[in-house]
């Protein structure tokens, strides 16, 4: 199975148009979208129609076109949110997934060619406000200089006690079975790999060191207790420039980032039963 991976997209015109362009030349088997899909504010700029809703005006009418090109050569696309995207538009994508797509993953599971897929959208608290898709990571600690889930914002209620009770060991504590044919889709990185490196060095808040490794501990213990095929990632931008590493091995398990802090959109291209031959491309 071809598989192509892509995070953190953040409504640029230009890294869609590079997809776009790579599905009409060289459509995959599968397509990942690990998060992080929408600008800021959901609106974008296009010349002569001037601000439009970025899903209803911009991604859908892509998607929708590609898969009146592409025919029976439309890959089988699942995708997730990330933390900057609201969750207040989760609906349309789920809309869209009755129209064939795409299909989404959050929590979620699927099936093909004989490989279990699942996504996953939380991150562990951060810096910033938006807080629909993060909560407490193994506990109700939160790093220097981050947020609590419980004093941002969000764009769809929760119940209170969620917010203060659930974290995102308790839910992968949920997932079950064997895991040795599976492809994870997640948006946050373990904690402490070469996938979590933040530019955070010798910075402080109140002469305390901020940590530079900001992924999820209860992603890190998941990987190394449940040992999933494959794991995809993203969310730290910077951290393959960092590191020099986009793919690591923990065990039996082999995890990407498509993660990249330049204007170009990066592709990881796998074949999950041979992924140490994966590479990465900057289009």
């Amino acid at each position: 199975m071809r598989c192509y991976f892509v995070s953190d997209l953040h409504g640029s015109l230009h890294r869609y148009k590079a997809l776009a362009t790579l599905l009409r030349t060289s459509p995959p088997d599968a397509l990942f979208l690990g998060g992080d899909l929408f600008p800021a504010g959901l609106f974008i700029q296009q010349p002569g129609k001037g601000f439009v809703d970025f899903v209803d005006g911009y991604l859908l009418p892509l998607f929708t076109q590609l898969c009146h090109e592409l025919g029976s050569h439309y890959p089988a696309i699942y995708l997730i949110l990330g933390n900057d995207d609201p969750r207040s538009s989760e609906q349309r994508l789920l809309d869209a997934e009755n129209l064939g797509l795409w299909h989404y993953l959050q929590q979620r599971s699927a099936i093909q060619d004989g490989w279990h897929l699942w996504g996953y959208s939380y991150i562990p608290p951060s810096p910033f406000l938006l807080k629909d898709w993060e909560r407490y990571d193994v506990s109700g600690f939160v790093d220097v200089g981050c947020v609590s889930p419980e004093a941002g914002t969000r764009t769809v209620p929760v119940p209170p006690e969620q917010i203060r009770w659930n974290t995102i060991a308790r839910d992968l504590a949920a997932v079950e079975g064997d895991l040795s044919r599976s492809i994870l889709l997640f948006h946050a990185p373990p904690y402490q790999s070469d996938l979590d490196r933040a530019a955070l060095d010798g910075q402080k808040i109140d002469h305390v060191p901020l940590d530079v490794h900001v992924g999820s501990i209860a992603i890190q213990r998941f990987i190394a207790a449940r040992q999933p095929h494959i794991t995809l990632h993203g969310h730290i931008h910077e951290s393959p420039r960092i590191t020099g590493h986009w793919m690591q091995t923990f065990g039996k398990t082999t995890s990407f980032s498509a993660a990249h802090d330049g204007p170009q959109l990066a592709v990881i291209r796998f074949d999950p039963a041979h992924p140490e031959t994966a590479d990465r491309v900057l289009l």
